[in-house]
């Protein structure tokens, strides 16, 4: 006996227009034992749109590959999944309140706007550094300190490097004011700067005794030249020669002496003049760079 499936009413919902209610997939379609479908094989069953039957098991659609622009749903674009945080977008507008600067470095606040400044000396080269905030207490007394400490090792080699670096040093004392006068920072998201020692405390500060150091000895150079030395009065000795002289200040009493300064003739290499002084029998011309004298030379007895 062949019995004939329910189908299923035109429109259920009564009042809606035709097309309107549920989905068609909500009634299930009936066919009759061995009854084919149209443009259905033999021995091929009923398949539900999107679902393949193989040998008696089901087979999934393969999933089509998510194109750019499409996120799976509930998802928007850029958000994390589960597991992920959220990139930090900078330490100012996450933990700054509203209207202040928070710490370029590690988050904190309040902070200042300034500029640390550092040098190096290259001998012939040079170069010019700086590190700009906005900077916290702790970051920013930590910036000046290595930057400055850096610039006492590296800034002096080169001539024109030896007049900057002092300068470049003097121009990190305003920042440091504005460091000292904030309060201790709020923490932020990053770790603050390590301030270290003080710079007295630092091997470093040793450097400044450089220039120092170079300045006393052209001074003590100056003050011990045949030059600064050779006035009337004075006994020298020619460790040259005649044509290549080299003249040095000796004690009058010691037996180096050979020579005793008559007349000093300062600016001028024309030993001629030395006429006007009594017993001149020698005379030493010296010239090197700007500075030039005559020594007016007699034996000593």
């Amino acid at each position: 006996m062949t019995t004939s499936p329910p189908q299923p009413p035109q429109n259920p919902y009564p009042g809606q227009p035709a097309g309107y209610g549920p989905p068609p997939q909500q009634f299930p379609q009936y066919t009759q034992p061995d009854q084919q479908q149209p443009g259905q094989y033999p021995g091929q069953q009923d398949q539900q749109p999107g679902q393949q039957q193989y040998h008696g098991q089901p087979y999934q659609q393969p999933q089509q590959p998510q194109q750019q622009g499409q996120f799976p749903p509930g998802q928007y674009p850029n958000q994390p999944q589960f597991g992920q945080s959220f990139p930090q977008q900078g330490a100012q507008q996450s933990f700054a309140p509203q209207g202040q600067m928070a710490c370029r470095f590690c988050g904190g606040y309040p902070a200042v706007e300034a500029t640390v400044r550092g040098h190096q000396g290259l001998i012939i080269l040079m170069r010019f550094l700086k590190l700009q905030g906005p900077f916290c207490r702790t970051c920013g007394i930590a910036s000046v300190r290595d930057m400055t400490s850096k610039s006492l090792w590296q800034g002096w080699w080169g001539v024109g490097s030896s007049i900057i670096n002092p300068i470049t040093m003097l121009m990190n004392i305003g920042p440091m004011q504005k460091f000292k006068s904030l309060p201790e920072p709020q923490p932020g998201p990053g770790r603050p700067m390590n301030p270290g020692k003080p710079l007295f405390q630092r091997p470093a500060i040793l450097m400044l005794l450089a220039p120092v150091a170079v300045i006393a000895l052209i001074v003590f150079a100056n003050l011990n030249s045949t030059e600064a030395k050779a006035n009337v009065g004075a006994c020298v000795v020619n460790n040259g020669t005649s044509s290549s002289p080299d003249v040095k200040v000796v004690d009058c009493t010691s037996s180096e002496a050979e020579y005793k300064i008559v007349g000093k003739i300062d600016d001028s290499t024309d030993d001629s003049q030395c006429d006007q002084f009594e017993g001149a029998e020698a005379s030493y011309v010296y010239e090197q760079g700007s500075t030039k004298y005559t020594l007016c030379l007699t034996p000593v007895k």
